[in-house]
């Protein structure tokens, strides 16, 4: 951290982030990773993957704390928000009518929450955490293309219709192909905004869009695109290289929807056929279940406690139903809020580099939630919106330094005297 140093004015000290707080950055990475998914090369046991990720919440807020011995906080309604998700969540899991397993996630939660409020003071708007997130998550997609030279037959099992896992860690297709449209999506726009040059971001890009095909994660390319469209669109006005990016990303994409019309249909059905397409994969019939449930008023209001976001067995994979089954009324309300007051703030912010790589990251997680549960609990999804919240976050106030005092003359003591 360096001193500027003015003309004639009292010198000024930018606040800086200190390195470690990328090591808390990857900590909650790791915590959100989670401990089910595909069979990894060595068997793992879940007990011990869940002692890891619980450890490494455990150590992220204590490095955190100790960074931030102070308990300086920046205002934030995000946080703010989330800290109040905690209620409906504590009161629905202390019911226990979803076991023990709830009120752990509520602490699990909590020290979440815990941890991005003593991070918060060093959201002030600048691309540090977006750096650490894209680096951290290029390292998880390190594993997994690992993996896949290790043990080609294990990261592309059957039982997942061929499609790439975790083989080292145990990392579900939609996972690594959210893990690769996000970095994709924000190396793309750190490009746009010349704060990295083509090679690094090649060397980025070009790996993690072979990941995400190998994937054939729909709402995950749906949602990049999507989100960079937006993105880009919101930098037109402003800058020339967005506007070339955007003539030339829709040429692009014109010219490759009619050479690559059967293959892109081809890889966008994974052989499915169109009523199950239509389906959403059997979703729709889980979410049909949940809704026609009988509830109480209290489970209407604060849901059931937090749980593994399933129903009757079956994954729910929409976070808004995740939300209303866990948290109730109470919990969806507040969820919507979070997503709302940060797509507002965003839309009031004057166009920017961040204000870009919030937008993306916004539309991303709104569109993904569709199909994706997450918002309601500790999730990458809930990382991706906290990056946003410190993109929109207003710049931290210098810290002023007086100004050295210039020595007074002395005076001799005959001169005073007269003498």
């Amino acid at each position: 951290m360096g001193i500027e140093r003015g003309t004639g004015g009292p010198q000024s000290r930018p606040a800086g982030t200190p390195r470690a707080v990328g090591a808390v950055w990857g900590l909650l990475i790791l915590n959100t990773l989670g401990s089910a998914g595909a069979k990894t090369v060595v068997p793992l046991p879940r007990s011990l993957m869940q002692m890891v990720t619980m450890g490494a919440l455990v150590a992220a807020f204590a490095l955190a704390l100790a960074l931030n011995l102070r308990l300086r906080i920046r205002p934030s309604a995000f946080v703010l928000l989330l800290t109040l998700l905690l209620v409906p969540s504590v009161i629905s899991s202390g019911i226990l009518e979803s076991g023990f397993g709830a009120l752990f996630r509520c602490t699990r939660l909590a020290l979440f929450i815990g941890t991005l409020w003593l991070l918060s003071r060093w959201w002030d708007g600048s691309m540090t955490f977006v750096r650490h997130h894209v680096r951290l998550y290029f390292a998880v997609l390190g594993t997994a293309a690992a993996g896949l030279l290790v043990s080609p037959g294990t990261a592309m099992p059957e039982y997942y219709g061929g499609r790439l896992v975790g083989a080292l860690w145990p990392l579900t297709p939609p996972q690594i192909g959210q893990y690769a449209a996000v970095i994709i999506g924000l190396t793309a726009l750190l490009v746009l905004g010349r704060r990295t040059d083509r090679t690094s971001a090649a060397v980025i890009i070009v790996p993690s869009l072979v990941l995400l095909a190998l994937t054939h994660t729909r709402t995950a390319t749906v949602g990049m695109l999507v989100g960079l469209a937006l993105a880009i669109g919101s930098l037109v006005l402003t800058s020339a290289a967005a506007r070339r990016f955007f003539v030339w990303g829709v040429l692009c994409a014109t010219v490759a929807a009619v050479a690559f019309m059967s293959a892109l249909q081809t890889w966008f059905l994974r052989g499915q056929s169109q009523e199950n397409l239509s389906n959403l994969t059997g979703r729709a019939k889980v979410w049909d279940a949940l809704l026609a449930e009988e509830r109480t008023t209290a489970e209407m209001l604060f849901g059931v406690g937090l749980g593994d976001k399933s129903f009757g067995g079956l994954p729910i994979d929409n976070s808004w139903l995740a939300v209303y089954l866990e948290q109730g009324l109470v919990g969806l309300a507040l969820v919507a809020a979070m997503v709302l007051v940060l797509g507002g703030v965003a839309l009031l912010r004057p166009p920017s580099l961040p204000r870009a790589c919030a937008i993306f990251l916004i539309s991303y997680c709104a569109i993904s939630s569709y199909t994706e549960a997450g918002l309601g609990d500790a999730s990458p999804y809930l990382l991706h919106l906290a990056l946003a919240a410190s993109l929109l976050a207003a710049p931290a106030p210098a810290v002023s330094l007086p100004a050295p005092e210039t020595p007074r003359r002395q005076v001799p003591r005959w001169s005073r005297d007269g003498r």
